[in-house]
């Protein structure tokens, strides 16, 4: 690490700042209380077929718009995955909104609130839809980023460069005085670091090793700041 502080410190979302409960149980429990009994694997298929269309698809959830279109299409993906006996699409779609539940990882506050006491800037870098900035909001912490760079709305995803030149473009930080931190080493780590960023890899199992390799949000303060 550089021996100065970051002027701006970026987290990716989905594992790093944010976590989601598992959806199947939920949503297989909101199936069998409208009458649509499936087995818990059947379900877990399912949603991973719906999964794989959301991660191909969900760069046309740019705004309002293509996030309900994308919806609707998992919807019909998932209620064709789960076949005969499921609800129509629209009803699978309703469903699996709801099942949806973010929160932040246990991490999280407390490594935001001992960098903003330092003085440090934060903000959100990530591969989503448009719909981040409101998961954000109804978790209490959008109003902490100085930048919620989103690859959707954006138009570039990580590991490109744009997306990261992006958020310290908006927040007004030159590359060199940014760090981002991520769980994914090529989208995250390398993708950062080709934007001119200094980065840190979040390995939360402790399955890597390195300098720049950390197990919680809780190590950024005192790495960066000594």
């Amino acid at each position: 690490m550089a021996p100065s502080p970051p002027d701006l410190v970026l987290l990716d979302a989905f594992g790093t700042l944010v976590a989601m409960d598992p959806p199947a149980p939920v949503l297989r429990g909101r199936l069998a209380a409208e009458g649509y009994a499936f087995s818990a694997r059947a379900v877990e298929e399912a949603l991973a077929r719906e999964i794989a269309h959301y991660r191909s698809r969900m760069h046309v959830a740019r705004d309002r718009a293509g996030l309900d279109d994308l919806r609707a299409e998992c919807g019909e993906v998932l209620a064709d995955a789960l076949g005969p006996g499921a609800p129509p699409a629209p009803e699978a779609t309703r469903m699996l909104v709801a099942s949806l539940r973010f929160r932040l990882h246990d991490d999280a506050l407390g490594a935001m609130d001992a960098l903003e006491a330092r003085g440090i800037r934060l903000g959100v870098v990530s591969n989503w839809d448009c719909a981040l900035p409101d998961h954000l909001a109804a978790l209490g912490v959008a109003d902490r980023f100085a930048v919620i760079a989103v690859s959707a709305p954006v138009g570039a995803a990580k590991p490109d460069p744009a997306i990261f030149l992006h958020a310290t473009s908006a927040a007004g930080v030159h590359p060199s005085r940014a760090l981002h931190v991520g769980d994914r080493r090529a989208e995250d780590y390398d993708g950062a670091r080709a934007a001119g960023l200094r980065a840190l890899l979040l390995d939360r199992a402790a399955a890597e090793r390195g300098p720049d390799v950390i197990t919680t949000l809780a190590a950024i303060p005192e790495i960066i700041t000594g």
